[in-house]
């Protein structure tokens, strides 16, 4: 919905399609999965421990009008803004630790992008649910759980909740034991789960990051045992 370092936007059409009618995102971010194709017409259940990060949601989802969209300010480049919504469309992942920014042209290209974004999207998420908590505070009902943390390592730092202050063994532990659907995702240093790769992204400066996913899913395999079963009646 918004510009979010880390965000899934780009290769989210990589990722399985929802098999549950409720999705459930414990580490929201910026909810590209939910928001794309189709994902976002299921019950979707954002879990997010920043609380600025849970504010905007909640704003889009419970106040926001078309109208307050289209009335946001531009930004120009060299002002300054202490607006959290601003600020983390710098591209970086330490803006989550700036409280002013100093608006550069990437800062006013993706703000302008981000509005119409904002507008063309707004229907979409008005019947869509955010906690503000941490992911274990997150429902245990059987759904399509798409678990994106800050990536074990160098990669998940930066954010106000980063790697530094995850227990990934307790997270593995934790995702195994939920319902449903897991899409699990992380990076090159993901060695708590059994992840297979899912491609290379080319990111700035011919730079390549290592993307992997974990997957299970009850659903298929309660597809497959009704199927059997009809065969042997």
């Amino acid at each position: 919905m918004f510009y979010y370092y880390g965000r899934k936007k780009q290769i989210a059409k990589h990722y399985p399609v929802p098999n549950y009618d409720t999705i459930i995102e414990p580490f929201a971010g910026a909810a590209a999965y939910s928001l794309y194709g189709d994902n976002w017409k299921k019950n979707v259940i954002l879990v997010e421990k920043d609380e600025k990060v849970s504010q905007i949601w909640d704003w889009f989802i419970n106040s926001a009008t078309v109208e307050e969209i289209s009335n946001l300010p531009d930004l120009k480049v060299g002002e300054k803004s202490s607006e959290f919504l601003h600020i983390i469309h710098a591209a970086t992942k330490m803006a989550f630790h700036f409280k002013t920014i100093k608006v550069t042209p990437v800062l006013e290209r993706n703000w302008e992008i981000s509005r119409r974004v904002f507008a063309e999207n707004l229907y979409k998420i008005k019947h869509w649910t955010i906690i503000n908590g941490d992911y274990s505070e997150a429902p245990n009902i059987e759904a399509t759980w798409f678990i994106d943390p800050p990536y074990k390592g160098d990669a998940g730092m930066g954010y106000r909740f980063s790697s530094k202050l995850i227990d990934y063994q307790k997270l593995a532990n934790w995702a195994d034991e939920r319902k449903g659907e897991l899409i699990f995702c992380e990076g090159l240093n993901g060695d708590y789960l059994p992840f297979k790769p899912l491609l290379n992204l080319k990111g700035v400066a011919g730079k390549v990051s290592k993307e992997v996913m974990f997957y299970r899913t009850e659903a298929k395999i309660a597809k497959q045992l009704s199927l059997i079963e009809a065969w042997n009646i």
